[in-house]
């Protein structure tokens, strides 16, 4: 079964994390959460907290299909700063799949350099961290090759549903989207 592991540090944008966990989840994927963190808690930018699936070191990244990066303030720029993280963009960006949303394509995908002969979006003000050329404009979802960007929390859905489609195909977003009346 293909799967998705969630990358999840205190300050994560609420909804870019569980809109993607919810969507893969109701079209029939496997979607973990994952704390890079020394516990499973996690508290989002909006104070809301959860409690995720794994730890980082108990994850067999080679079980999933996509790594996913939310956004949020300070949940990507934490996401950043660790090294685990960065490896592991990079190894997904070259074998598998990469997926992030709002600060993250900014904050960790320019950072592992692994957008270059991408086309991505990310949240306007961090646009000037992209490498130049990439950036395709706002209030989108960017499909390039092995990497899905996606501007900003109003674009969770869409990119959610956009992963799905990408893993499970048309047939799975056609049901999800039915059975939330979208």
């Amino acid at each position: 079964m293909p799967g998705v592991a969630v990358l999840v540090a205190d300050g994560f944008e609420t909804i870019e994390c569980l809109t993607t966990v919810d969507v893969l989840r109701r079209g029939g994927v496997k979607c973990a959460t994952v704390s890079i963190m020394s516990t499973r808690d996690a508290v989002s930018s909006q104070q809301i907290p959860i409690t995720c699936d794994y730890l980082f070191d108990e994850v067999d990244f080679d079980a999933y299909d996509y790594v996913m990066l939310p956004g949020g303030l300070p949940g990507a720029t934490n996401l950043a700063a660790d090294e685990r993280v960065i490896k592991l963009v990079q190894r997904f960006a070259a074998e598998k799949h990469v997926a992030a949303i709002c600060a993250a394509p900014a904050a960790v995908l320019a950072k592992a350099g692994v957008l270059d002969g991408h086309r991505a979006t990310c949240f306007p003000s961090f646009t000037g961290q992209l490498p130049e050329g990439t950036y395709a404009g706002e209030k989108t979802v960017v499909v390039s090759g092995n990497i899905i960007t996606a501007s900003a929390m109003a674009q969770a859905l869409p990119f959610a549903l956009a992963i799905l489609g990408d893993i499970a195909g048309e047939r799975a977003v056609a049901k999800v989207r039915e059975s939330i009346q979208l």
